[in-house]
C-alpha cells in the first residue's frame, strides 16, 4: 500500500513528465480505439467514458505543488491527450478529419479541468471536506461502475475488467488521498455503500436491447401476419413478437433482448409449418439468416 501511495504524492511531477505522460496517454487511446479487436471490451472503455481519466487527473492534482500548478497542469495534460487521439485516428477513420467533431465534448470536459484541478489540490489538506471534494468524483465512477456491470452481465465477461477497476479505484482513493484515519475510513465506507447500492439497482435494472429483427418481406425472407406465432428457442435471451408498425403498414418482430449469444428465432405459421432463423445477438446488433 506505500508504494500506491506514494504514486499519489510523491512524484517529482515536472512539466516535461507531464507532457509525455499526456502523449502516452493519448497514443495508447487512440491504438485502442483503432483496433478491431478491442471493440465492445474494456480495454477500449477509455475512448469513451472516464474512469481512466479520473486516475490521470487525481494522479496529476496529488503530485502538484500548489493549486495553480494542479489546475495548469491538469488543463496541459488533457489540451495535448485529448486531440492527440482523434489526430492519430484520422488516417484510420472513415470520417477523416470530421472525426474531430466527437472532440467537442471532451474540449468542454479539458476546459472544466481548470477548475477541478484547482479545487482539487485541496484534498491535500487532508481535511474532512476533502471528501466533499471528491465526492463528485466518486459519484462518477458509481455510475459508470453501474453501467459496466449492466454490459458485462449482459455480455459476460466484457466490460468486467473496467467495471473492476471502477470498484477498486472508487475504494483506493479516499485511503490513498487521505491520511487522517476518520477521513480515510469514512471515504472508504462511503464508496463501498455507494458500489453496493448500484450493484443492487443494477442488478435489478438489466440492460435489455430493444430492437426489431424481422419486417414482412424484408431483408430476413420472412413473411407473416398477425396469424403467426414467434418464440426464441432459448427465452433466457429475452422475447420477441409480433405488432403492426402503423408508419410502415406492415408487421414486424420486435425483440427485447437481455443478454447476448446466439439462439434461434422460431416463426411459426397457423397450420403449424415452422421458419427457423438463427440469431447472433451483441449489444447494439445482431445477425439473422434463415437456417
Amino acid at each position: 500500500m506505500e508504494k500506491i501511495k506514494k504514486l499519489f504524492g510523491g512524484i517529482d511531477l515536472t512539466w516535461t513528465k507531464v507532457i509525455l505522460f499526456a502523449v502516452m496517454a493519448g497514443v495508447y487511446t487512440a491504438v485502442m480505439a483503432i483496433l478491431p479487436q478491442t471493440n465492445h471490451t474494456s480495454f477500449a472503455d477509455i475512448t469513451i467514458s472516464f474512469e481512466v481519466w479520473i486516475l490521470f487527473g487525481i494522479l496529476i492534482i496529488m503530485n502538484s505543488k500548489s493549486a495553480l500548478d494542479s489546475a495548469l497542469k491538469c488543463f496541459v495534460f488533457f489540451l495535448i491527450s485529448q486531440p492527440l487521439v482523434y489526430l492519430i485516428q484520422v488516417p484510420f477513420s472513415s470520417l477523416g478529419w470530421q472525426i474531430f467533431a466527437f472532440y467537442r465534448y471532451w474540449f468542454i470536459w479539458t476546459m472544466l479541468t481548470i477548475p477541478m484541478g484547482f479545487i482539487g489540490y485541496y484534498m491535500k489538506k487532508d481535511k474532512w471536506w476533502g471528501l466533499l471534494i471528491l465526492l463528485p468524483m466518486i459519484v462518477l465512477l458509481a455510475i459508470h461502475y453501474g453501467m459496466f456491470l449492466g454490459k458485462m452481465l449482459y455480455h459476460f465477461p466484457y466490460h468486467m475488467l473496467s467495471m473492476i477497476f471502477c470498484a477498486v479505484t472508487m475504494l483506493l482513493y479516499p485511503v490513498v488521498i487521505f491520511s487522517e484515519k476518520k477521513v480515510r475510513m469514512s471515504g472508504f465506507i462511503l464508496s463501498l455503500v455507494i458500489i453496493l447500492g448500484m450493484t443492487f439497482y443494477t442488478m435489478t435494472h438489466r440492460n435489455v436491447y430493444n430492437t426489431t429483427v424481422m419486417v414482412n418481406g424484408g431483408n430476413a425472407g420472412a413473411v407473416f401476419d398477425d396469424t403467426y406465432t414467434v418464440s426464441l428457442e432459448d427465452e433466457s435471451y429475452g422475447k420477441v413478437y409480433i405488432e403492426y408498425d402503423e408508419a410502415l403498414e406492415d408487421y414486424k418482430v420486435n425483440a427485447e433482448f437481455v443478454k447476448a449469444g446466439k439462439t434461434n428465432i422460431i416463426l411459426e405459421d397457423a397450420n403449424g409449418n415452422k421458419t427457423v432463423y438463427e440469431i447472433i445477438i451483441r449489444e447494439d446488433n445482431y445477425d439473422i439468416h434463415e437456417k
